[in-house]
């Protein structure tokens, strides 16, 4: 492009020609003749109209203005302009100016405020008047350039204040405007090529270096007037073909240095603000429609050779040559690549509507000449048809739309199948390219590219249909789809996490759930904006495209290769629910404006879900392996799917499988697993969930036959132990629930319940094949209520017998059951008796403290102290070591007839045979399963609370294997035990007393006592510790026992001994803050004994009595310093006892 430059030396000789013309332009004596004329005082008027009275008026200002070139004189001029009519100012337009135009030729320098003001004045007259001369038009031109120019370097801008630059801006602009008739196509002749060539450099040099906003505006605004493509709402002169052919000519030369300066304010700083850009962009595309304009270009006068009268000059003109027209179209494509690039996701709209219509101009007027850029421009119409602006969206719908039409008129009947071939090509080009563009560019980048991609489809419309009948564009396209959606599977925490309590959570609403799902992670884009693009594009293509050929390609992918698998089914999905029309714009903007001609209707898209979910959960592609540690659970379901047994099941269909396909992992080869391919197992099982769901909003309520084979693998899946599976598959059943009318989870299953219970039971008698159906039983007992009872007593029968016949095998899965059938029942059948201690009842320290009298006082302490002396107390002990805990087979409310008893109500007697089976497996080896068992035995208690001739006997068998777990067991087994023993406290009082007072106190209380110092002294990481959590369970539950209890004072002083040291500001704090529990719990017991206790250990004030016959209250705690114990006895002092400041009477 070197040649198509300005040769700068010419500019620099024009504009230093034109400096030294300012000494002898004028005859200053021609100019005085009037200077002694006396001034004329308009009459009082709106404006003058007569040009007598005008020039009468305006003489004096001019020839003073003349006589002395200042600031006031002109100021004086300008203010007496405004009082004369512009049919006026027009007749005087050549004797106002002279003096104006003469300030600025005076040689020498200026002020830059007398030049602004003279600017102005001149910007007044030409806004109000024409120019008629081209004398006058070439020396304003002149006399503003060498304004903006610098003296040292012509070619350059001068270094004047910015109020300068805007003012001769303007009158810049104004004259360009006034310029009438032909005269301003002098300007684009030959001869005038190097002062046209100084004016568009200074004029680019201010639209790219200065750093105001408003200069770079309106610099690149004059540019678009000297070029007649102003697009201001005054009037303009319309040029004819011929004199718009010269002005293009003109105009070639200067093509590459326009088009490069506006390009880099373009894709410039974004600082600069959305206005300097849209004008840039106006330039660039009005300068390139002038030049390139297939009109012009068919003409001979483009490119006549120049006459040699012209001489350096002529190296100036460009002749626009067939060749010419093709280099220049190739390097404007770069360009034009480059602005694409950077504005079509610019954060302004209004840049984006710019780079709509520079598209839609070029296309319009110069197709044929930039062949090259047709691609480019018809990409950026294509990205911003899905822009979030409507206003983009609805200017881009336009220009498609007569892009269209134009191809239809110029190719006849077969334009809208050119159009199309177009279309379709660039769609597989673009898909071609989609990978590569995926990995290499930014999020923006990747943005726009898909969002172009969407465009293409929408734009075709129905015709996508037609497109995907061609293999190598549904290959293409498929394919890109596919390594575009790879997902990123290393992230070792979606293996570890668990869900042991997943399908007790979220039994809310559907909203309050999906709040907690795991997000996917792709490899090649992260932002979400991304990804929601891409699903679209796949509901559109089921929207417009064939569901039949779309469903049977994306399975031959399935099934191909693993590799493949997820971003299949991801988009067979989203393929089935746009087919169902949901979440997709019915619009085709570009081609056509009907809708689909054959939408799919229910029986197509049934047919297709049929299909897809058989794949999704055929036995290959749903059985898959998600664990690596190896559990006791884990080896047991692993050797229940072995291989061997598989075959068993379904004879020889797995023998014949594709040998590609995903085989579930065998037992032997659990420890090889990797992290990669489990991660890869249970993504694939979350989407295949989500594609069931996607299945059921697509069918609506037409979805429910197929609930008979589709529900029961959806329960099997949301009673998964890892926490991604069971999130998809809670989530896949709040969807499905949704779509098939259901008001919630509860409902979908109680409506199912028949068949899903049916397929439970058969599955249980063959539990080897069949090792989920507990996990379906637990999810149904989770999400349903009481109405399901009478339906499941005979599968928990079922489970029990199963249990009882393989406990070795089949106990962990089948505790998962009993204990969400507990659950249920808790939740279900609330406990409504509240057991208080009776005889703690009298002890309860009531707000409103009572009057006490001395000899009553005395009384009851005489009592007590032969009590604690073992005198009237033998009685008590002899009857409570008569005591015989009533067995299973009596009914104390029945006492009239014992033969007969009443019969339990059925969730009762379940609960009593579920607790017998799990005092059996109290004592089984594995921990995991001792932890399971003792919390179904804690809701065994809660729901039998109610019945306390049930729950003694229980108590009473289940007591040598708890105490067992409270003793001798692991710290997390005697966690557990201990939490039955409270609930044991709360339901059974007085029958649990004795026991607890002489096997499991001491024993806690050693504990206790032993791991005191050790927890004093032990840093922060302590608190992470087993015998922390074991400390602090005891310390929680401790003090509420011995309330529940009422405990004897010998086992009071006992607990205390071993939770006073816990009282020391050294501990931990939370254990200081359960063992200020505990004493709580004490001080309700016994309030005396504590009382006395605490003060023994600090006394934070002394104690008067009232009289002075009685002694001094004297403790051992009076008067001791302070120490760690201090504060916690002094909280405990004031929040049990009121202020201890206070004197005692």
């Amino acid at each position: 492009m070197g040649h198509l430059f300005i040769a700068r030396e010419e500019i620099s000789r024009y504009l230093s020609d034109n400096r030294t013309k300012r000494k002898h332009s004028f005859v200053n004596v021609a100019i005085l003749h009037h200077l002694s004329t006396p001034a004329v005082m308009p009459p009082a008027m709106s404006q003058i109209s007569d040009p007598k009275i005008a020039f009468a008026y305006l003489r004096p200002a001019c020839v003073l203005l003349t006589r002395e070139p200042t600031v006031v004189n002109v100021e004086t001029l300008k203010g007496q302009l405004k009082e004369v009519n512009d049919a006026t100012l027009q007749q005087l337009q050549e004797y106002v100016l002279f003096p104006l135009r003469f300030v600025l030729k005076v040689p020498g320098a200026k002020k830059e405020q007398l030049v602004q003001s003279v600017t102005e004045a001149v910007s007044y007259v030409l806004e109000n008047t024409c120019i008629h001369s081209w004398e006058t038009l070439h020396d304003l031109f002149s006399e503003l350039c060498l304004c903006l120019s610098s003296s040292a370097d012509p070619g350059k801008p001068a270094d004047t204040s910015e109020e300068l630059k805007s003012a001769v801006l303007r009158c810049l602009d104004a004259l360009l405007h006034a310029a009438y008739g032909d005269i301003v196509f002098k300007l684009f002749e030959p001869i005038m090529l190097p002062g046209l060539g100084a004016a568009v450099s200074l004029l680019l040099a201010l639209g790219e270096k200065e750093k105001s906003r408003d200069i770079q505006t309106a610099a690149l605004k004059c540019l678009q007037a000297l070029t007649l493509q102003c697009d201001c709402t005054q009037e303009h002169v319309v040029p004819s073909s011929e004199e718009r052919c010269s002005v293009g000519s003109a105009m070639a030369s200067f093509l590459p240095g326009i088009t490069m300066a506006t390009a880099r304010i373009i894709t410039g700083d974004l600082r600069q603000g959305h206005a300097v850009t849209v004008r840039a962009i106006k330039v660039w595309s009005r300068t390139v429609e002038l030049v390139m304009e297939d009109v012009q270009l068919q003409s001979t006068e483009s490119y006549k050779t120049p006459s040699a009268d012209l001489g350096r000059i002529g190296q100036l003109i460009v002749l626009r040559t067939p060749e010419w027209v093709k280099n220049t179209a190739g390097k404007l494509s770069v360009l034009l690549k480059k602005i694409i690039s950077c504005t079509s996701a610019h954060q302004h709209w209004r840049v984006r509507v710019a780079m709509v219509e520079l598209a839609d101009h070029l296309l319009a007027k110069c197709s044929h000449s930039l062949t090259d850029c047709v691609g480019s421009l018809l990409e950026a119409l294509v990205g911003a048809i899905n822009d979030v602006e409507p206003r983009v969206r609805e200017r881009c719908e336009v220009a498609l739309r007569e892009v269209s039409q134009r191809n239809q008129r110029c190719s006849g009947s077969s334009g809208t199948q050119t159009f199309t071939d177009i279309l379709s090509e660039n769609l597989h080009s673009l898909a071609t390219s989609l990978p590569r563009l995926m990995r290499t560019s930014d999020d923006q980048k990747k943005l726009f590219v898909l969002n172009v991609f969407l465009g293409y489809l929408k734009i075709l419309g129905p015709l996508v249909s037609v497109v995907l009948n061609s293999a190598a564009h549904l290959e293409r396209i498929s394919k890109a789809l596919m390594q575009v959606l790879e997902l990123d599977v290393m992230d070792v925490r979606i293996v570890e996490e668990r869900s042991y309590a997943a399908v007790e959570m979220s039994t809310g609403s559907h909203d309050s759930y999906t709040t907690h799902t795991q997000r996917k992670h792709f490899l090649y884009f992260t932002d979400e904006k991304i990804f929601s693009v891409l699903m679209e594009i796949c509901r559109t293509l089921g929207y417009y495209g064939n569901i039949y050929l779309l469903t049977d390609h994306l399975l031959d992918l399935y099934c191909q290769s693993s590799v493949y698998r997820k971003q299949a089914a991801m988009v067979l999905n989203e393929t089935v629910r746009g087919a169902a029309g949901i979440a997709v714009a019915d619009q085709s903007q570009g081609l056509e404006t009907k809708v689909r001609e054959s939408p799919a209707t229910q029986e197509d898209i049934k047919a297709a879900a049929v299909s897809i979910i058989e794949e999704y959960t055929s036995l290959n592609n749903w059985h898959l392996i998600t664990v690596s540690e190896e559990t006791d659970r884990d080896r047991q379901d692993q050797q229940l799917l072995s291989p061997s047994r598989l075959l068993s099941i379904s004879n020889s269909d797995v023998g014949n499988s594709n040998t590609s396909s995903l085989k579930v992992i065998p037992s032997s080869s659990t420890s090889a697993s990797t992290i990669h391919q489990l991660n890869s197992n249970i993504w694939q099982l979350c989407i295949q969930l989500e594609g069931i769901a996607c299945c059921a909003q697509a069918l609506g309520r037409d979805f429910r036959p197929l609930l008979m084979t589709s529900l029961y693998p959806v329960l099997e899946k949301a009673g998964e132990e890892t926490l991604l599976v069971s999130q998809a598959g809670l989530s896949s059943m709040w969807d499905i629930s949704k779509a098939c009318g259901y008001a919630s989870l509860k409902e979908l299953i109680n409506e199912n319940s028949d068949y899903l219970l049916n397929d439970i039971s058969l599955n249980l008698q063959r539990l080897s094949q069949h090792p989920q159906a507990p996990r379906v039983l637990t999810v149904m007992l989770t999400h349903s209520d009481c109405s399901l009872l009478p339906l499941v007593g005979d599968i928990v029968q079922d489970v029990l017998t199963a249990l009882d016949l393989s406990y070795e095998r089949t106990a962990a899965l089948f505790c998962s059951v009993l204990h969400a059938l507990m659950k249920a029942l808790a939740r279900l059948f609330p406990s409504t008796c509240s057991r208080t201690s009776k005889s703690t009842s009298y002890r309860q320290r009531s707000s409103d403290q009572e009057d006490l009298s001395i000899r009553q006082f005395l009384l009851n302490y005489c009592k007590q102290k032969e009590l604690a002396e073992g005198i009237g107390i033998e009685d008590d002990y002899n009857t409570e070591d008569q005591e015989v805990p009533p067995t299973e087979c009596e009914d104390v409310e029945d006492t009239g007839s014992p033969d007969v008893k009443a019969e339990l109500p059925s969730h009762l007697s379940i609960t009593k045979d579920v607790m017998e089976r799990c005092i059996h497996l109290l004592s089984d080896p594995s921990l995991r399963l001792r932890l399971k068992v003792l919390d179904v035995l804690e809701l065994c208690v809660q729901v039998l609370s109610e019945r306390e001739n049930e729950v003694l006997p229980m108590a009473h068998r289940c007591w040598p294997a708890l105490l067992q777990r409270l003793t001798t067991d692991d710290p997390l087994a005697v966690l557990r035990a201990f939490r039955v023993l409270c609930v044991l406290g709360e339901t059974c009082g007085d029958f649990v007393r004795r026991r607890v007072s002489k096997e499991v106190l001491p024993k806690l209380s050693a504990s206790l006592a032993r791991q005191a110092p050790i927890s004093a002294k032990a840093g922060p990481v302590y608190t992470h510790t087993l015998a922390y959590k074991l400390q602090l369970a005891v310390l929680q539950g401790l003090g509420s026992l011995c309330q529940r209890l009422d405990l004897a004072e010998a086992d009071l002083d006992v607990v205390c001994e071993a939770c006073l040291p816990y009282l020391s500001s050294r501990q931990p704090i939370r254990l200081q803050e359960a063992c200020l529990n505990v004493f709580r719990h004490l001080i309700q017991v016994d309030p005396d004994t504590f009382w006395f206790t605490l003060n023994e250990l600090h006394c934070p004030s002394s104690y008067i009595p009232h009289h002075p016959d009685l002694l001094p209250v004297q403790l051992n705690g009076t008067g001791r310093p302070r120490d760690e114990f201090s504060d916690n006895v002094f909280k405990l002092l004031k929040e049990e006892f009121g202020s201890v400041t206070e004197t005692v009477n």
